[in-house]
């Protein structure tokens, strides 16, 4: 079975910092035991082995790493990352100098776990939620130095990206509302004195962003909700509303008409969203639902590396 990987171009060099930071933390100087015991020449092999089911991914970042190691290791994918494989299933095959392999095995599979595992948990909501067609979407976050990999476990998860990070698009949230309500020079930006603080903050920021760029809103209530629809926002996020309050926050969104906007924002729900609630939240009709937890607490996939002498 393989589920729909989202388009993510894989690029390698974004994780060389990630990478170099590993091989210092783990084999600094050298690895004394392996260094010790095992002769430079001998050659050995090794299979990648899946010990539980679940989605891979990882392969080119472990295959990336080893290049860093020794060029002269070899990795063969048995299967391609986005791919669902059973317990017993050979992921990888691996041929190189024993030395590489024994002194590399933790960090692959440091990555190739870990990754494993938020494509796992993904593809699970994505399952949960069949056959509508919600988006499951990551959240910024993620393990500081990881977020690529973990954005990318996701896309091959099939959930959708989020932005990356705070410099691709705008989102306010309940904190930057709070502030902005009780920062006593804040100017009415309207022609109107009876705007709302979401309408004079996106006023705000249409006047100093650069034109293309997403403004996405937290809402909280349906009276923010409707703020937000006056203000003429590309997003309304849903920050911890119930079933109901969803229903009827899309409902409004749906039936929202407006000369100012040619058509109607996106939605995205948020907040203790868990894999017993997820179906009852995407029948409410939102576009998109984002989940923090695909990320930080995802379980790594248990996956082993089984090396011999060749």
């Amino acid at each position: 079975m393989k589920y729909k990987a989202m388009k993510f171009c894989f690029e390698p060099e974004k994780i060389d910092t990630l990478i170099q930071l590993a091989i210092q933390e783990d084999i600094g100087d050298g690895d004394i035991t392996t260094e010790s015991l095992i002769p430079d020449s001998l050659i050995a092999e090794g299979a990648f082995i899946a010990k539980e089911s679940g989605v891979i991914a990882g392969l080119p970042v472990v295959e990336y790493f080893f290049s860093k190691l020794d060029k002269g290791v070899s990795l063969k994918q048995n299967v391609k990352d986005g791919t669902f494989v059973k317990k017993g299933e050979n992921i990888a095959s691996i041929k190189g100098s024993a030395k590489t392999l024994l002194s590399g095995e933790r960090i692959a599979l440091n990555f190739l776990q870990r990754l494993s595992g938020i494509a796992t948990l993904t593809a699970q909501f994505v399952e949960r939620i069949k056959p509508l067609k919600t988006a499951i979407m990551d959240t910024r976050k993620t393990v500081p130095g990881w977020r690529y990999l973990e954005k990318y476990a996701v896309a091959m998860g099939g959930g959708v990206n989020h932005r990356m990070g705070l410099y691709d698009q705008v989102l306010v949230k309940d904190n930057h509302l709070d502030i902005l309500k009780a920062e006593i020079g804040l100017k009415p930006v309207s022609a109107s004195s009876h705007s709302s603080i979401i309408e004079k903050t996106v006023s705000a920021l249409r006047q100093k962003i650069k034109k293309g760029i997403l403004i996405e809103i937290e809402t909280r209530t349906l009276d923010e909700v409707k703020d937000a629809l006056k203000a003429g926002v590309d997003i309304i996020l849903f920050d911890n509303m119930n079933i109901a309050q969803l229903k009827e926050a899309v409902k409004m969104i749906k039936n929202w008409k407006s000369s100012k906007v040619r058509r109607r924002p996106l939605t995205e729900a948020s907040g203790n969203i868990t894999m017993e609630n997820v179906h009852l939240v995407a029948q409410t009709g939102v576009d998109r639902i984002s989940i923090g937890a695909i990320t930080h607490s995802a379980k790594a996939l248990d996956i082993s590396l089984e090396i011999s002498r060749q």
